[in-house]
């Protein structure tokens, strides 16, 4: 095997590995699919933790459920996907083209901070970060706290790109000499 061919597969593995995390988040009820189940129970939560009520609360959970469909569902709306699915199609993805794969995945994360950002000023501070993740079923508040601020926020608040950004490198990019702040998170059990 040639040095091209060898880098070529330890950079899929350590995307591969990236991506089995990024399953693991999005099933949210940890019942080893990813479903509609796990929109329900993330739009519940999401819902009940802001404490959104009538047409604010009906507005978000609309939004949460678009870009579940169309950002996680990729092969149809709310279809059951195991961890083999998921990580199928992002692969295909990303081997199609990596800079469409790149692009798409900075809009999957921009329209999800747009719902998470509930007062819209562009940024998340610690209790929108939080509430962020409890909707996605993680709930160990010191573990998302030392993510938070390892971002140095500015005024107690990261502007949304950064946050966008890190999850497009966490998604994308194939460097494992680079540090990635969501991956050891998510190594230390986010």
């Amino acid at each position: 095997m040639d040095c091209i061919t060898r880098n070529y597969f330890r950079n899929m593995d350590y995307l591969t590995k990236k991506w089995k995390y990024w399953y693991s988040y999005l099933d949210v009820n940890k019942d080893g699919m990813i479903s509609f189940d796990d929109v329900e129970e993330c739009r519940k939560k999401f819902a009940e933790l802001h404490g959104l009520k009538d047409d604010k609360a009906k507005s978000v959970k609309v939004d949460i459920e678009k870009w579940w469909n169309k950002y996680i569902f990729r092969s149809g709306a709310g279809k059951e996907l195991s961890e083999k699915d998921f990580l199928d199609i992002l692969t295909a993805d990303y081997k199609k083209d990596k800079a469409k794969f790149k692009k798409s995945i900075e809009e999957c994360f921009t329209e999800v901070f747009k719902v998470i950002d509930i007062d819209k000023d562009r940024t998340i501070d610690l209790d929108e970060f939080l509430y962020a993740f409890r909707a996605f079923g993680h709930d160990d508040d010191a573990i998302l706290t030392t993510v938070f601020k390892s971002y140095k926020a500015s005024n107690d608040k990261v502007p949304m790109k950064q946050l966008v950004d890190s999850w497009v490198q966490f998604v994308c990019d194939e460097d494992s000499t680079k540090k990635d702040v969501l991956k050891e998170a998510f190594e230390k059990g986010m």
